[in-house]
C-alpha cells in the first residue's frame, strides 16, 4: 500500500520540479552554457560543500553535548535551536550584519583592540551565515540519532564497563555512519539553492550562485532558456549529492528497544568543559543575530502598517495548509522508501535542486491563458511551498520510519494491520515526535517564505515577508523591522505548538 501510494506521490513531485522546467523550455527554446555559468556553478558547488561540512562539524559535538548533558533551560534550547533556520533569511542576514558586518559589534570590538576590521562578504560571509541558518537544522536531525538509540543498548553497554572511547566506537559511530549523510545532503543542497545570502553578502560577480544568476536571468533579462537551463544543471548537481549520501549510507543495526528510558553516559572532567563549551559558544553565537533583530524591531511594534496583519493571516494560513499536504506525502515516501523502495529516494529530494523562481514562471506560464495569476497567488504559493518544504520532512521522518519499519513490520504484516488501523495504532504512536518536529519545520518555513508569492500575488495577496520586501524597498526600515519581528514570532509560534504537540510524553 505505502509503495503505490508513494509512485503517485513520486509521479506528482517530479512532474511539479521538472514540468515547469519542460514549460520554460518548451516556451523559450534551447538555451546554452556560457563561461559566467560554470563560474556561477563552481562557486555555488565551493560555497555549499564548505557550508555543508562547517555546519555539520560544529552541530557533531553541540548535539552531542545536548545528548548526554542534563541542565537548567535544555528543553528551552533545544527548542530554540529551532530559531535561526525559522528566520527568514533576509532577517537572518541583517542580523548577522549587525554582529559581524562593518558597523557591528566584532568589528567595534576589534577597533578598540587596535586591529584591523574584518569583513563579512564575500566566500567567509556567505558560509558564517549558511552556518548560522543550517546549523541548528542538522544539531536536531543529529540530536534525533542519539535519541533513538535504544535504551538496551545503553544499559549494555554500562554492564560492560565501556569506556568513552569504547562508547563513541561501537555506539556513537555506528549512529552517524547513518544519520550523518543525510544532514550533510540536506544542508549541502539548502545551500545550493542559496538566494538571499549570496545576494547580500556575496561581494559581487565572482560570487554569484546559480539560483541567484536564475534570478537575474529572469528578473532583469527574462531569459527563459538560461534560466531553464541553469535549473537543469542545479537539478544534475543536487542529484548527484543524492546518489553519493545513498552510497555512503549505511543502515543503523541497533534493533528493536522497549522505550525504558535511560540517560546517555556523561563523562567528567575535560570531556564535560568540552560540552558545556560547546553549549555556551554556539548559544552565543545564535543569540546574538537574534537579539539584534529584536532590539531594533521593538520600537515600532506599536506603529505598525495596516498591510501588516493582512499579510500575517495570508502567511498562516499558506502555513496550515502547507504543513499538513508536505509533511502526510512525506511520511508516505518515507514508508515506502523504508519497506525496500530505493528510487524514491532521489525523487523525494529532487524539489531541494528546484527553483522556487522557474517554478513560478513555469506555472505562471501554465495558468496566464486561462486566468489572473494574482487570482491563483495563495493556491500556487501553498502547493510550491509544500514541493519545496516536503525533502525537509522527508529526512527528518526516513531514519525513524527505517527503524519503524525493520522493527515492527512483520508483525504488522502478521496482524494484518494496514491502512488506518496501522496509521492510527502503529505510525503515529511511533513516529510522533519526528512528525511534530516537521510540522514545525515546514509550517514556519511556509510562514517566513519569500519566493513564487512574488511573482503572483497582488497588493491584496501579499504575504507577511512580501510586505516587509516592499516596506524595505520603499525605505520604511523601522517599520520593516517591526513586521520582521512580527513574522519571526510568528514563524517560532507555529513551530513551537507543533514540535511541543511531538514531544508531549517523550523524554528529551
Amino acid at each position: 500500500m505505502a509503495r503505490r501510494a508513494g509512485a503517485l506521490i513520486a509521479a506528482g513531485l517530479a512532474a511539479l520540479t521538472l514540468g515547469p522546467v519542460a514549460v520554460v523550455l518548451a516556451q523559450a527554446g534551447r538555451g546554452g552554457v556560457g563561461t559566467a555559468d560554470l563560474a556561477a556553478l563552481r562557486f555555488t558547488v565551493t560555497q555549499a560543500a564548505l557550508s555543508a561540512l562547517a555546519s555539520t562539524a560544529c552541530a557533531v559535538p553541540l548535539a552531542r553535548a545536548l545528548a548526554r548533558r542534563r541542565f537548567a533551560g535544555r528543553r528551552l534550547m533545544i527548542t530554540a535551536l529551532g530559531a535561526p533556520f525559522l528566520l527568514p533569511v533576509i532577517v537572518a542576514v541583517l542580523g548577522l550584519l549587525a554582529v559581524f558586518g562593518r558597523a557591528g559589534l566584532v568589528n567595534d570590538g576589534l577597533r578598540l583592540l587596535g586591529l584591523a576590521p574584518v569583513s563579512i562578504f564575500g566566500l567567509g560571509g556567505v558560509v558564517l551565515a549558511h552556518i548560522f541558518l543550517n546549523m541548528p537544522l542538522a544539531t536536531r536531525m543529529l540530536l534525533q540519532g542519539w535519541q533513538a538509540i535504544p535504551a538496551e543498548r545503553l544499559r549494555l553497554a554500562a554492564s560492560l564497563d565501556f569506556r568513552p572511547t569504547d562508547f563513541w566506537r561501537h555506539i556513537e559511530a555506528p549512529m552517524l555512519r547513518d544519520v550523518l549523510p543525510g544532514v550533510l545532503l540536506a544542508v549541502f543542497a539548502i545551500c545550493l539553492t542559496s538566494f538571499a545570502v549570496v545576494l547580500i553578502l556575496g561581494g559581487g560577480p565572482a560570487a554569484t550562485t546559480v539560483e541567484l544568476a536564475i534570478y537575474q536571468a529572469i528578473r532583469f533579462e527574462f531569459d527563459l532558456p538560461r534560466a531553464a537551463t541553469l535549473a537543469l544543471m542545479q537539478v544534475g548537481t543536487c542529484g548527484l549529492a543524492v546518489a553519493l549520501a545513498s552510497f555512503f549510507t549505511t543502515p543503523g543495526g541497533f534493533g528493536a528497544g522497549l522505550d525504558r528510558q535511560a540517560d546517555l553516559p556523561a563523562p567528567g572532567g575535560w570531556r564535560q568543559l568540552i560540552d558545556f563549551g560547546a553549549i555556551g559558544l554556539a548559544a552565543t553565537f545564535l543569540a546574538l543575530p537574534i537579539g539584534a533583530v529584536v532590539l531594533r524591531g521593538v520600537p515600532g511594534l506599536a506603529s505598525l502598517p495596516a498591510g501588516v496583519w493582512p499579510g500575517l493571516l495570508t502567511s498562516l494560513l499558506v502555513a496550515l495548509c502547507t504543513a499538513p499536504l508536505a509533511v502526510s506525502a512525506a511520511l508516505v515516501l518515507a514508508l515506502a522508501r523504508a519497506q525496500g523502495a530505493r528510487w524514491l529516494e532521489p525523487v523525494a529530494m529532487l524539489p531541494m535542486a528546484g527553483s522556487q523562481l522557474v517554478m513560478g514562471t513555469g506555472l505562471f506560464l501554465l495558468v496566464f491563458p486561462f486566468v489572473a495569476p494574482p487570482d491563483l497567488a495563495v493556491p500556487v504559493t501553498i502547493l510550491v511551498t509544500a514541493v519545496m518544504a516536503l525533502p525537509f520532512a522527508y529526512r527528518i521522518l526516513l531514519p525513524e520510519a527505517r527503524v519503524l519499519v525493520a522493527d515492527y513490520g512483520r508483525l504488522a504484516e502478521s496482524l494484518g494491520l494496514r491502512g488506518w488501523a496501522a496509521l492510527r495504532l502503529l505510525i503515529l504512536p511511533r513516529l510522533r515526535r519526528p512528525l511534530g518536529f516537521a510540522l514545525g519545520l515546514t509550517a514556519a518555513l511556509a510562514v517566513g517564505d519569500l519566493g513564487v508569492v512574488a511573482l503572483f500575488a497582488a497588493e491584496h495577496g501579499a504575504t507577511l515577508p512580501l510586505v516587509i520586501s516592499r516596506l524595505m524597498a520603499a525605505y520604511r526600515m523601522e517599520a520593516a523591522a517591526a513586521a520582521s519581528l512580527l513574522l519571526v514570532i510568528a514563524a517560532f509560534g507555529v513551530f513551537w505548538i507543533c514540535d511541543r504537540w511531538g514531544r508531549a510524553g517523550a523524554e528529551l
